[in-house]
């Protein structure tokens, strides 16, 4: 019953998109320092870098950030087995975990194509602004 790790999950760690995106205060709900953290990270980029660390991971889509709950999704982490020895020894808490996700998201392959969207963003931001002149 406890191999296939669906009772075991909710011993592992958590963490939201929110921890490491740097565009967030402290506030807000970001964890780690702005300069280490990475813009806009989502649940899949972080689950793949978890994967890429060697740590196993579960990505639950239908939760939110209490804090902000637009903001869906979050990841499950298991950073230490059942007997307390670390799944990878480089990363021994949650910190570290964060540190090496968010150092590790910005090189994620989907990340090269996601760029060319974010400078057409800034061309409908100038659309949007018409009629906001409507103060008495």
């Amino acid at each position: 019953m406890m191999d296939d790790g669906v009772p075991n999950i909710k011993k592992w760690v958590v963490l939201y998109p929110v921890y490491i995106n740097s565009k967030k205060t402290i506030a807000e709900g970001r964890r780690i320092s702005a300069e280490k953290a990475c813009e806009n990270p989502t649940c899949v980029e972080i689950g793949d870098c978890c994967g890429h660390l060697k740590l196993p991971f579960a990505i639950e889509i239908d939760k939110a950030y209490p804090r902000d709950f637009m903001q869906v999704g979050r990841v499950r982490v298991l950073l230490k087995r059942e007997d307390g020895s670390l799944c990878n020894p480089a990363i021994p808490s949650r910190k570290q975990l964060m540190f090496h996700v968010a150092e590790l998201v910005p090189r994620h392959p989907g990340r090269t194509k996601k760029q060319e969207p974010a400078s057409t963003a800034n061309v409908s931001t100038s659309k949007s602004g018409k009629g906001g002149r409507k103060k008495r």
